[in-house]
């Protein structure tokens, strides 16, 4: 091999070397899914539904919340109108039945009195300080009442009533009250439970009370009065009767 055609033959391979040193990396991206960036597009999609998604779910119960507590008011509200109210018992006048310090609940609601209710009414005398009472209907317009001191018997019409509500027979008042006496029309004649210690209509202080005075009839007992212990004899809960 003469001269020339080594110098030939060196050019060629330093050319293969430049060309091997500066060819290009080109990647073959042929293998890669063309709908890699669909599936990011879905992924993120999917992420902001579920957050609206608790979002709106969230609301949802706020609103259901808010729903129950507007209903409830509500239906306090016509009951403590249309139905009934609570009030509290004060003093002892209505033993057994109802103790010192009760919460009741009354209505007024198409209410004409009748014999045995008991009745929540306006005091007619100042000497109450316009407090209001609590005692129980015996007589109405147009009966006669009397009552017998010694046995304790009261008499409607002449009947002996049968009173097992009563905490002890009657006794008391028996120089105030002077039967038998006629209901006018209009009133009722009213008597505490506790008849030995209860200011009622035997006394000059109530006598017959104004219908119209009446604010309405006591149905339930809701919480019973503490007592000097400050216990609470939660199973009188119930039906005034």
């Amino acid at each position: 091999m003469d001269e020339k055609e080594k110098q030939e033959l060196a050019e060629e391979t330093i050319n293969d070397s430049v060309e091997s040193e500066y060819k290009p990396d080109v990647t073959d991206y042929s293998d890669e899914d063309p709908n890699s960036d669909d599936l990011l597009d879905e992924d993120l999609d999917d992420e902001e539904d579920e957050e609206h998604s608790t979002s709106v779910k969230t609301r949802m119960e706020l609103y259901d919340w808010l729903q129950c507590i507007v209903s409830a008011v509500i239906v306090g509200i016509f009951i403590f109108v249309f139905l009934g109210r609570t009030i509290g018992v004060d003093g002892a006048s209505m033993m057994s039945t109802l103790h010192d310090r009760d919460r009741v609940i009354m209505s007024n609601l198409f209410y004409t009195p009748g014999n045995g209710d008991i009745v929540v009414f306006q005091a007619p005398s100042e000497a109450f300080g316009g407090t209001p009472l609590v005692k129980r209907v015996i007589a109405i317009a147009g009966q006669s009442i009397d009552i017998d001191f010694e046995t304790g018997d009261v008499l409607i019409n002449g009947e002996v009533i049968y009173e097992p509500y009563i905490l002890e027979p009657t006794h008391y008042n028996r120089h105030r009250f002077q039967g038998p006496v006629l209901v006018p029309y209009g009133y009722v004649f009213v008597m505490g439970d506790n008849r030995n210690s209860s200011t009622d209509s035997r006394d000059p202080q109530v006598g017959f009370v104004d219908t119209r005075q009446i604010l309405g009839k006591v149905l339930f007992i809701a919480i019973p009065g503490a007592d000097e212990f400050a216990q609470r004899d939660w199973s009188r809960v119930g039906f005034a009767r």
